[in-house]
């Protein structure tokens, strides 16, 4: 199977890694990738398989399925650019909520019929799929048949599980980036393990509520998509929503925080997109809306105070 990825970054290049186990991959991105490509293709050689190459827009238009691995606020703005054949079968890999309140299926469905797209869910590091350690992963779609020929690609390494809750999934994705940020600041300021736990447990309640106001279902954030990502999310220094919450504790300008990562970290818009959907749907939210006024310079400690004795 020829499987196109678009997103160059961390996360794209580990699931073209991952795909070319079983699939001939090519990977499309603005920035030459040769040196990041070189020990990712030694691997798939010695294991016997195809090295992933980069190309142009063009020829990867070509391929039989596609994986699209762009941050969420440029995703509508690249399918604006990439202009899809519309028989077009993606795997979206994006996981946030647009500045403005769509989430990542509105974009996407306006470019494209629903019955040709899925969402990939789970708790998954760029670094630990590069490495070949073992996940499971969720995809998520309303077309089953579609969704089993994207599972069929993955390697054995990952454990795929297919289900139809789009809005769950995509919900789940997005908050567990935000409370992940929320769990680096009470990590950050040495609050605890009970504290942490509560934030945790609380962050999420908090997401299904949200969720469930748009018709997620309750087992979509008790499995892989919601709890099994936020756990993986909200405790781990490879996870760059966690070490924003680390830089906000150790009081350093969110600029500085953002320009150390080097990498996008989708809960700090997705922080602005999910208050502003709580807003206008009066929907229950404090750790969000707490947390936006913490990425707007309150105090990390008085803004974790006030989480605490909620």
């Amino acid at each position: 199977m020829r499987v196109a990825v678009f997103g160059g970054g961390a996360w794209g290049r580990a699931l073209a890694f991952a795909l070319g186990h079983k699939n001939s991959i090519q990977i499309v991105s603005r920035q030459d990738l040769t040196p990041l490509l070189m020990p990712l293709n030694k691997d798939l050689v010695l294991k016997g398989h195809e090295p992933i190459t980069q190309c142009v827009l063009q020829e990867a238009l070509e391929a039989d399925l596609f994986v699209i691995a762009i941050s969420v606020q440029h995703l509508r703005a690249w399918f604006e650019r990439a202009k899809l054949p519309p028989h077009s079968r993606v795997l979206i890999a994006a996981k946030g909520v647009e500045i403005g309140g769509c989430f990542v299926s509105q974009i996407a469905e306006a470019f494209l019929d629903s019955q040709n797209i899925c969402y990939l869910a789970g708790p998954s590091f760029a670094k630990e799929i590069v490495a070949s350690l073992p996940c499971a992963l969720a995809i998520h779609s309303n077309n089953a048949t579609l969704a089993s020929a994207y599972a069929s690609c993955l390697p054995t390494f990952i454990r795929s599980y297919i289900h139809e809750d789009i809005r769950g999934a995509e919900i789940a994705g997005a908050y567990k980036n935000v409370i992940a940020i929320a769990a680096g600041v009470c990590d950050g300021l040495e609050l605890g393990q009970g504290a942490k736990a509560s934030l945790l447990s609380r962050g999420l309640v908090e997401m299904s509520r949200f969720g469930a106001h748009f018709g997620g279902k309750m087992e979509t954030f008790l499995g892989l998509s919601g709890a099994g990502d936020l756990f993986l999310t909200a405790n781990s220094v490879l996870s760059r929503n966690y070490r924003v919450g680390l830089g906000i504790a150790a009081c350093k300008p969110l600029a500085t925080i953002i320009e150390e990562l080097q990498e996008v970290a989708e809960g700090i818009k997705t922080t602005k997109a999910i208050v502003q959907i709580a807003t206008r749907e009066s929907i229950h939210a404090p750790i969000a809306k707490e947390l936006d006024l913490l990425l707007e310079g309150k105090n990390p400690l008085e803004s974790m105070t006030a989480l605490i004795k909620r």
